[in-house]
C-alpha cells in the first residue's frame, strides 16, 4: 500500500512532463527576407528555374575546360589540400555534437558495485554474524576480519518540458549543416584558386615563349644596326638603342620566369605537396579553352552557393538559442530512480530482503538572479539580428560578385577580337618599319617604337585570354560551383 502511494505521485509527474512539453521561444521556418532582383542585371533573356539549392551536386566544373592536367590538380585538392582537411575535420566535430546533444534527450544509467575486505591482526578466531548480516572472523587476540558486498542501478532523466533541450539539438544540426557548407566552401575556393594559378602559370608559358621570341628578334636586330654602323650607316646611337631594347626584353623574360616559378609553388601548396617535389611542364603552345557562358543565368542559382547556406544555417541556430535562452525562464523537472543491495557475501547479494529501491522527482526554479536570464535572452535576440545582418550582406555581395564577373566576362570577350586585330597591325606595321630601316628610309627610332608595340599588343593579347579564363572560373565560384546541374527553361 505504501509503495503503491509513493509511486502514484510519481507516475503523475512522469505524464505531465511527456504530455506538457512545450517549445519555448521563436519558429524559425523561412530564411530572413532579402530584396533581391529575379534576374542579374548583366544577364540576358528570360528563364524561369528548375529548382536548385546548396546540396545540388554541381558535378566536377573544371573539365568545362578540357584540360586534362588541371582536372587532375583540382581531384587532388579534394583529398590533399589542408585547408580543406581543417573544414572537414570541422565538419566531423559538428556531427559529434549534434550526437552529443542528442544524447541529452534520453535517461542516463549508471552502475556502481563494490567488494570490500577488512580486518585486524589476532590469535584464534572465532566466527559471529552481525545483526546486520556481515560475517565477523573475530581472533582470541581481539583481531577481525569483515567482508562486505554492494552494487547500486541508477538512473535519471530530465523531460524536455520546455524544448530547451530539443532546440539545442536543433541548435546543433544547423551548426552541422553549416559547417557541411563552410567544407564546401573550402572545396570550392581552393579549387578555384588553383584554377586560376594554373591558368596564371600557363599565361606565363606564353608569355616566356614570346619574350624568347622577341629576344631572338632584337639579337638580330642589334646584328643588323651592328652590321650598319661598322659600313657608317648608321650612327652609334642606334647601336646603343638597340642594346638597351634587348637588354629590357631579357629582363622582362626573367621576371615571368620569376612569376611562373612562384605559381607553380603556390599550387603545389594547394594540392598538399612541397614546392621542391613539385613541378608543372612547360607547355608554350598550350590550347586555351574558354567555356561558354549562358546568355540567361537565372539569379536562384546563388541558392547552391555554400557561403549563403552557411550563413543561413547560422541564422537558423542563432534563432535557437532565443529559446533556450527563454527557457531558463521556466521551472526545470528531473526523474530518478535506483536499485540497490549490500550484503557480507556475494550469494546473499541478490536475495529480496537485501534489495532496496528508491524513486525520486525534482523540480528547480530561479527565484532571482538579478535580472541575468533577461540578459542572455537579449543577447541571445542580438547575435539572432547580428546572424540575419550577415547573411543579408552575403547575398549582396553574392550578387555584386555574379554581376562583376557577368560584366568582366561578356567584355572580355568583346575585347578578344579587337586585341587580335590590333595585334596583327603592329606585327605588319613591325616588319615593315623594319624593312625601311634597312633601306635607310627611316630612323632607327621608329624600329624601336614599332618593335615595342608590336610585342605589347602580342603579350595583351596573351593577357586578355588568360583574363577570359580567370573570369570564367571566378564566375563558376560566384555561383555556387558552375551552372551545371540545373534545367532553365527560356520564358516566353
Amino acid at each position: 500500500m505504501t509503495r503503491s502511494l509513493l509511486l502514484k505521485p510519481l507516475c503523475l509527474a512522469i505524464c505531465l512532463a511527456l504530455t506538457a512539453c512545450a517549445s519555448i521561444g521563436p519558429r524559425y521556418d523561412t530564411p530572413p527576407v532579402v530584396d533581391t532582383p529575379v534576374a542579374f542585371k548583366q544577364g540576358q533573356g528570360e528563364w524561369v528555374r528548375a529548382a536548385p539549392a546548396d546540396t545540388l551536386e554541381r558535378g566536377p566544373w573544371w573539365q568545362l575546360f578540357n584540360d586534362p592536367v588541371l582536372s587532375d590538380l583540382a581531384a587532388r585538392v579534394e583529398v590533399s589540400n589542408q585547408n580543406v582537411a581543417a573544414a572537414a575535420a570541422a565538419y566531423a566535430q559538428a556531427r559529434a555534437l549534434v550526437a552529443q546533444q542528442r544524447a541529452t534527450l534520453f535517461p542516463v544509467v549508471g552502475l556502481d558495485a563494490s567488494a570490500n575486505r577488512s580486518g585486524t591482526r589476532g590469535g584464534g578466531t572465532t566466527t559471529t554474524t552481525t545483526s546486520t548480516g556481515a560475517t565477523v572472523v573475530t581472533g582470541s587476540g581481539g583481531g577481525s576480519t569483515r567482508s562486505s558486498y554492494q552494487f547500486d542501478i541508477g538512473a535519471s532523466w530530465e523531460p524536455d518540458v520546455w524544448g530547451r533541450l530539443s532546440r539545442s539539438v536543433a541548435g546543433a544540426r544547423a551548426g552541422e549543416q553549416a559547417s557541411l557548407a563552410d567544407l564546401a566552401a573550402a572545396r570550392l575556393a581552393a579549387q578555384g584558386e588553383v584554377a586560376a594559378n594554373y591558368f596564371g602559370l600557363r599565361e606565363a608559358d606564353a608569355q616566356r615563349h614570346l619574350l624568347s621570341q622577341t629576344v631572338a628578334g632584337y639579337e638580330r636586330v642589334l646584328q643588323i644596326t651592328n652590321n650598319r654602323y661598322n659600313a657608317g650607316i648608321a650612327a652609334r646611337t642606334d647601336v646603343l638603342q638597340a642594346q638597351t631594347q634587348l637588354a629590357n626584353a631579357r629582363a622582362d623574360l626573367l621576371t615571368v620566369e620569376r612569376q611562373r616559378a612562384q605559381l607553380e609553388h603556390a599550387i603545389a601548396v594547394l594540392v598538399g605537396q612541397a614546392p621542391a617535389s613539385f613541378s608543372l611542364k612547360a607547355e608554350p603552345n598550350w590550347p586555351i579553352t574558354v567555356p561558354d557562358v549562358p546568355l540567361s543565368v537565372p539569379s536562384t542559382l546563388l541558392q547552391r552557393r555554400p557561403d549563403i547556406a552557411s550563413a543561413e544555417r547560422r541564422v537558423a541556430q542563432a534563432n535557437e538559442e532565443i529559446g533556450i535562452a527563454q527557457s531558463a525562464w521556466f521551472p526545470s523537472l528531473r526523474l530518478s530512480g535506483s536499485l540497490g543491495a549490500g550484503a557480507a557475501s556475494i550469494g546473499d547479494l541478490f536475495s529480496a530482503s537485501s534489495l532496496v529501491w528508491a524513486l525520486g522527482a525534482s523540480v528547480a526554479q530561479t527565484i532571482f538572479n538579478a535580472g541575468a536570464t533577461g540578459a542572455q535572452v537579449d543577447a541571445a535576440r542580438a547575435g539572432f539580428e547580428e546572424a540575419v545582418a550577415r547573411y543579408r550582406q552575403t547575398v549582396l555581395t553574392a550578387f555584386q560578385n555574379v554581376e562583376d564577373q557577368l560584366a568582366g566576362v561578356r567584355v572580355l570577350s568583346q575585347q578578344v577580337t579587337l586585341r587580335e586585330e590590333a595585334s596583327r597591325a603592329a606585327d605588319l606595321v613591325e616588319q615593315q618599319v623594319l624593312n625601311r630601316y634597312q633601306a635607310g628610309q627611316v630612323g632607327f627610332t621608329e624600329v624601336v617604337n614599332a618593335q615595342a608595340t608590336a610585342q605589347n599588343a602580342r603579350r595583351a593579347l596573351v593577357q586578355l585570354q588568360s583574363d577570359r579564363q580567370a573570369a570564367a572560373v571566378a564566375l563558376i565560384q560566384s555561383l555556387g560551383g558552375g551552372w551545371t546541374g540545373l534545367e532553365t527553361t527560356a520564358g516566353r
